[in-house]
């Protein structure tokens, strides 16, 4: 099922001060030697141009501390001028209709390298880098890497491989971190029902047997087998990352036909919505009556909303950074009353026969490369090096919520022991299509036709309507809204005729 807005970053999650890190950065003696420091002093200042996708100048500090500043420091006779090709002050002040009419980010983005002010170096996600080579936009780094004998022996190997399998199994860009999620589970739960637990490199049906098995008791002490997300939900929007691998469309490149009502749709839907029905998988709107109110002069409990922390899910798939959250559930053991943390460990995301090797919800999105038109290809190389360098690594490995791409520096903190390869297995999902993305831009209104699926799948699991049917009438009230689009592609839309979903409307 595609995903919307993945271009976007998540600077919620990683905008934390850098000030020790940059203070350890200027005394490092090694840093300053694998980025060429030293040679600022007395030295005519050159400007290197970085490019981003969005930004604004509020932005902009952010950036630096995560990006720029510390090789600013250590190279004084280098100025970093930070551009974006999307300047989210101008879209605040747009009109409702320009709001409608949305920039081509990739458009902006080849002007940033190909204009008469060419950035030297983009920082870009993954799903532009195909495109960005088959345009002959950025330099291949391999014979850069070779001529230096730049290090990458260490490199997380599905970093590398997800880099090189868009781009003819060449570098055209590094990243110097990455995110990933794995296959949490409580291993209390699976011995209590003796059932095996999960291991690297199963497939979905192997995963979906077990939680089937260990999913066991009745109202508020049922013990669930499996959650596909960490927020629980009606199912539907699980479909999004159980399937992302397997790259399910919707509808046709030219948003003119339904492509839903095929086997390969039944299969996926069966398979979330069986979880479901058999109370393998939590249904939230249930769970939500069986949360206990908080007793009388007792500290509040902020973990009993987390069904994995609280014992009772058995795998759950979360990102890197939960973590931290379990670290965190683990310190507050004896401050509230009859809380006891989860004993865990991860493995690897499940995988699908037809996609093996791919996990969901695998994220490269900082990657750096240098522009094939670059004023200063060699000032852009040396910091693309210093970016990419074990020492800059190692100070990145501090984080609690992304991972260094550098696996002599993925370990678990403070003790902790866990399988902390099963985040380091899996390549990421391909880019979509550009034809997608250009798709979703120039038809504002073609999001809505996932939501008319959403209450049909509900439908499903109550066991008013098979799969098939409701999979055909998604086709159905689907076609007739492209049709809708096409017409009119920034309109709004009438009610669709024939029943579930006829209340979506643009507004």
């Amino acid at each position: 099922m595609e995903t919307m807005n993945k271009t976007a970053g998540q600077p919620g999650k990683l905008r934390r001060p850098l000030l020790v890190t940059l203070a350890i950065v200027m005394l490092g003696s090694l840093l300053a030697a694998c980025s060429g420091a030293g040679e600022g002093s007395g030295a005519e200042t050159r400007v290197l141009r970085v490019g981003t996708l969005y930004g604004s100048p509020q932005d902009e500090v952010w950036f630096r501390q995560q990006y720029t500043d510390a090789y600013e420091l250590i190279n004084d006779n280098i100025e970093i001028e930070i551009v974006s090709a999307i300047d989210y002050n101008e879209q605040r002040f747009m009109t409702p209709e320009e709001q409608k009419k949305q920039p081509d980010v990739y458009e902006e983005l080849k002007k940033m390298l190909t204009g008469n002010n060419p950035v030297d170096v983009m920082v870009v996600d993954y799903n532009y880098l195909r495109r960005m080579v088959q345009d002959n936009l950025l330099q291949q780094l391999d014979p850069l890497i070779q001529k230096d004998k730049f290090d990458l022996s260490d490199y997380v190997p599905t970093v590398i491989e997800g880099i090189k399998a868009v781009g003819d199994n060449n570098l055209y860009a590094l990243t110097p971190t990455f995110s990933s999620s794995a296959l949490f589970y409580n291993k209390k739960l699976f011995a209590d029902a003796g059932v095996p637990v999960p291991t690297d490199g199963m497939f979905w049906p192997q995963v979906f047997d077990l939680a089937g098995r260990v999913a066991k008791g009745e109202g508020k002490d049922l013990k669930y087998g499996i959650s596909i997300n960490r927020w629980g939900g009606d199912g539907f929007y699980d479909l999004q990352t159980y399937t992302g691998p397997l790259q399910l469309r919707m509808f046709d490149e030219a948003g003119e036909k339904m492509l839903v009502n095929t086997p390969q749709w039944e299969k996926v839907w069966t398979d979330i919505a069986n979880l479901y029905k058999n109370k393998v998988a939590p249904n939230m709107n249930e769970i939500q009556t069986d949360m206990p109110a908080p007793e009388p002069g007792q500290p509040y409990n902020p973990y009993q909303g987390d069904l994995f922390m609280s014992g009772r899910v058995a795998m759950m798939v979360a990102e890197f950074g939960y973590i931290t959250e379990l670290a965190q559930a683990k310190e507050a053991e004896g401050k509230l009353e009859g809380f006891t943390a989860v004993d865990w460990d991860v493995v690897t995301v499940p995988q699908f026969e037809e996609a093996p090797g791919v996990g969901a919800m695998i994220g490269l999105n900082s990657l750096m490369g240098i522009n094939s038109k670059a004023p200063n290809p060699d000032d852009a190389w040396e910091f693309v090096k210093f970016m990419n360098s074990k020492e800059w690594a190692k100070l990145k490995s501090r984080s609690m919520w992304e991972m260094t791409a550098r696996k002599e520096f993925l370990k678990p903190k403070d003790g902790q022991t866990f399988n902390i390869d099963a985040f380091t297995k899996l390549k990421p999902i391909p880019p979509q299509s550009a034809n997608l993305e250009k798709l979703y831009r120039e038809k504002p209104n073609i999001w809505q036709v996932q939501n008319i699926g959403q209450p049909l799948f509900q439908e499903v699991m109550k066991g008013t309507k098979t799969v098939k049917e409701a999979l055909a009438q998604w086709e159905t009230q689907g076609n007739a809204m492209l049709q809708q689009i096409k017409t009119n592609p920034d309109g709004p839309l009438n009610p669709i005729e024939g029943g579930v979903g006829a209340d979506i409307y643009s507004k």
